[in-house]
């Protein structure tokens, strides 16, 4: 996410420092610029980059992009380098927000949200697979100033970026869908595969049901994207438009470079922990303390933790497993 947006902010001419732990990454993108490969667009630019011990200098605006189970590591790296007026933007998955504002305070917070996809590929390489929503806007939905200037800056990287009044609206959106993408991680096919599988729907129905119905109990009004209808998985909702949207989310999938979401290669290519826990474990929490049971998506995290420690083999018959357990 941020060698996508932040190439394209170089290419604008924005002034950009990138910071990143991975040596490789850092030492090719100052010898050899950073390049940005896929479907949607090829270039290369230079670059100024850095790992986190060596930054200098204080900063008025950081993307925070970094997997949200790494939030506070980075804050902690972070926020020595912030400025007293500066502002951190969450171009993360989840709702780290909260654990952003819980540490630099809510104004200095910004919420985004992001649905395109990108992999890293190699040092100096990111593959950017299509584009997506990309939207930002303040926590409390003021339309200040500084919101404005940033979503201007997000244009240079999507033309069609949104600034919104409903920051929450979005998020909880993505959790939803997210906890769709972490089922189809379950297995090796692709997203559009398994959401186009019908043996698969109602389980994966009722796993977007949930999160929805968290969202619904605490008053969120929750806003579509990209093929993505939150008011389809309203429980009771006609049959009829919860297809129609899953549908349209196998088009949206089948048309992007990138097949599989990061969480399948966390566990398949990358071999290291996914965000399970700090993305679907909101739903959980949340669904707790509002009297929402959330059963699918306790059984959704439960499995990718065994896969990540080996106890359980990616394959369809995970799926299976989730739609009988549920009585599905």
């Amino acid at each position: 996410m941020g060698g996508s947006i932040g190439g394209s902010l170089v290419r604008a001419g924005a002034d950009v420092l990138f910071v990143d732990r991975d040596q490789d990454h850092v030492r090719a993108m100052n010898r050899e610029g950073l390049q940005i490969t896929g479907p949607v667009e090829e270039f290369k630019v230079p670059v100024r980059a850095t790992v986190p011990p060596e930054v200098q200098g204080r900063f008025t605006l950081c993307l925070l992009c970094v997997k949200s189970h790494h939030t506070k590591e980075a804050l902690d790296q972070l926020v020595p380098y912030l400025a007293d007026d500066g502002a951190v933007v969450s171009i993360q998955n989840g709702l780290c927000e909260h654990e952003i504002a819980d540490r630099v305070g809510l104004e200095r917070t910004i919420g985004a949200f992001v649905n395109f996809g990108a992999d890293y590929l190699e040092p100096g390489v990111i593959f950017r697979g299509n584009r997506g929503a990309t939207v930002v806007g303040e926590l409390d939905g003021a339309l200040t100033e500084r919101v404005k200037g940033i979503h201007r800056l997000l244009q240079k990287f999507e033309p069609d970026a949104v600034l919104t009044e409903n920051i929450f609206g979005y998020l909880w959106g993505k959790l939803a869908y997210a906890s769709l993408l972490f089922a189809s991680a379950l297995t090796d096919d692709s997203i559009a595969d398994v959401l186009a599988e019908d043996s698969f729907r109602p389980t994966l129905i009722a796993l977007a049901q949930e999160a929805v119905a968290v969202a619904l109990a605490r008053d969120v009004e929750l806003k579509s994207f990209d093929g993505f209808d939150p008011e389809a998985f309203r429980p009771g909702v006609d049959p009829v438009l919860t297809a129609a949207s899953l549908d349209d989310l196998v088009r949206f999938n089948r048309a992007s470079g990138k097949t599989h979401s990061g969480i399948w290669r966390d566990l398949a290519v990358r071999k290291r922990r996914t965000e399970v826990e700090a993305q679907l474990g909101w739903i959980v929490r949340i669904g707790g303390q509002e009297g929402v049971p959330t059963p699918l998506t306790r059984a959704v995290i439960d499995q990718i933790r065994q896969i990540e420690t080996g106890a359980r083999a990616m394959g369809r018959e995970n799926l299976r497993e989730l739609g009988r357990a549920a009585g599905l």
